[in-house]
Order: structure tokens, then C-alpha cells, then sequence
């Protein structure tokens, strides 16, 4: 009898078995990845987020260019930031529409910017008028297969000609309004745009209320009120853009300011309690920036 001296080779079927992964195997490195992914999708996340909010400071700078050009060809007088309600709508404004949860043409009408008075100083650029972290739509609206809607900023109504014949801001009469840039004393402190929480953004004239009981005087109570409230896309920021150029993101201390983005969440206008004094702070930063008193 011949003996081979090769050793026996295991036939394919013993190969496949030799190197296939055993169940704990597979299962061991299924839990590992799903590990990682719990790590790392909300850094992604996050970096998602950061990346819009730059995109969205860059459209508040963007904007607030155009609005210094318009100046520059008018003397050095602002564009019109007039309140429009009802029917009352106008091209002379900075923009010519009024945002709504139902399916009015006003919220996605593009020649209502393109043809206020900020549209050719834009170039025609609708996209820079819409955060990309704004996708907020009533059902009504999602129903009819809406995306967005194509505003989510709006102008401090401190801040150019708002249709006032005496030069004052009712809302506001302890406060200067605006007619040029000259006219701030610090515009690096003076915001011109910011993006509005999508429950109050409305025709594009941001304003918030800070009016004495009394007169305005050391025995005065003041009424605090938001009548309109600022965005808090940004992990609980807000972009502003400012008279001089530059843009922020400004973080909101209080819960009561960081109203989830959903539509009729914002109980408008929010009155601010008196106390304790911790919850001014967003709301009297706000009004630093938004103008000076008389």
C-alpha cells in the first residue's frame, strides 16, 4: 500500500466554513457599529447645524449690504420698513408681503421681493431672504406640498422710514428712530436684520415693546412685552446683522425666549413677568440693540 506524504487539503465546503464570521461575531461588531453611530450622529448633527448657521449669518450680511447700497442711492435715506396688515401692501417697502400659516400667496410669491425695494440690490438672490434651518409649515401647507416658505428674516422697525409723519415709533416712543445711518451713534450696536421665530414674522417689521405705566419717568412701571419674538434655530441663537456690517449669532439666556419653531406655539405679544429680573435679560439685550432712548 503507497502512502501519500501530502498532508490532506479540506475540501471548498470546509474552507467556507473556516472563514465565514461565527453569529457572535456578527452580532459583536453589529453592536459596535451601532455604538458609533449613536457617537457620531449627533456630532454630524451639530456640524449640519453649524454649517447653516454660518449660511445664515451670511445671508444677514448679504441683506444688510443691500440695504447700504439702497441708502448710498438716496440720499443716505433707509429703505421703507413700514407695518402692513390687511389689504394694504406696497412695493416701496423692503418687502411686499405678510407670512401666514394658511395657502396665501403672500408666503410663497417671490415677486413680492423681487419687486419691494431691496430686490434689486440683491440681484434678484431670493435664497439669502430664507434660513436654511426655517422649514416650518402648517399642516394646511405641507397638505398642499409646500417645501418652505420664503422668508424667515425681518427688520428692526427702529430702523428706517416706517410711514410716520412725526418722526416717532409709537410702539416705541421713549426710543430714536432711524432715518440714516449717520443718525446711530453706535452702529456696530444697532442690528438691522435678524431671523424672527416663523410664528411672528408676518410682513418683515420686527418690534418689541418697551413702554413705561406712567410716563417714562423714576416712578414708571415698565411693560415689557415681546409683540414680536426672535428665532431660536441656532441651538437656541439667533442670527443679527448690524448697522456697521457685521453679523452674530446671539445665544438666548431664558427658556420663556426659545419657543419651538412650530406654528401657533407663540402666544403673541408674551408679556414679561417683573420678576424675578433674570427674565429681562434676553429681552433688554434686544432693546440695547435695537435702538436708544430719546
Amino acid at each position: 500500500m503507497r502512502f501519500s506524504s501530502e498532508a490532506k487539503k479540506p475540501s471548498a465546503s470546509c474552507t467556507v466554513g473556516l472563514n465565514a464570521f461565527t453569529l457572535i461575531e456578527l452580532l459583536a461588531v453589529i453592536a459596535i457599529i451601532a455604538i458609533l453611530a449613536a457617537i457620531l450622529l449627533p456630532a454630524l448633527a451639530s456640524a449640519r447645524e453649524r454649517s447653516r448657521s454660518v449660511y445664515c449669518l451670511n445671508n444677514t450680511r448679504q441683506l444688510t449690504l443691500a440695504w447700504e447700497l439702497y441708502a448710498d442711492d438716496h440720499d443716505s435715506l433707509l429703505p421703507y420698513n413700514m407695518v402692513m396688515s390687511g389689504t394694504f401692501r406696497t412695493n416701496i417697502n423692503w418687502v411686499n408681503n405678510v407670512m401666514t400659516w394658511d395657502l396665501g400667496s403672500d408666503n410663497t410669491n417671490l415677486a413680492t421681493i423681487t419687486e419691494a425695494s431691496l430686490g434689486t440690490y440683491v440681484l434678484g438672490n431670493t435664497t439669502i431672504y430664507h434660513c436654511p434651518s426655517d422649514n416650518v409649515l402648517s399642516a394646511l401647507q405641507k397638505g398642499a406640498g409646500w417645501n418652505q416658505r420664503i422668508r424667515s428674516y425681518s427688520m428692526n422697525g427702529m430702523v428706517g422710514n416706517a410711514g410716520s409723519t412725526n418722526g416717532l415709533n409709537v410702539n416705541n416712543p421713549g426710543y430714536r428712530q432711524f432715518f440714516k445711518i449717520e443718525q446711530m451713534p453706535r452702529p456696530t450696536e444697532i442690528f438691522v436684520f435678524l431671523d424672527e421665530h416663523p410664528d411672528s414674522i408676518d410682513d418683515g417689521y420686527f418690534i418689541d415693546q418697551d413702554l413705561p405705566v406712567g410716563g417714562y419717568g423714576a416712578n414708571s412701571v415698565p411693560i415689557n412685552q415681546w409683540q414680536d419674538l426672535p428665532a431660536s434655530y441656532h441651538n437656541r441663537s439667533a442670527a443679527f446683522a448690524f448697522a456697521d456690517g457685521h453679523a452674530v449669532l446671539h445665544r438666548w439666556l431664558r427658556n420663556t425666549t426659545v419657543v419651538p419653531a412650530v406654528p401657533h406655539t407663540a402666544s403673541i405679544p408674551i408679556q414679561i413677568p417683573t420678576s424675578p429680573a433674570s427674565e429681562h435679560d434676553d429681552f433688554e439685550w434686544l432693546m440695547d440693540h435695537m435702538s436708544v432712548e430719546n
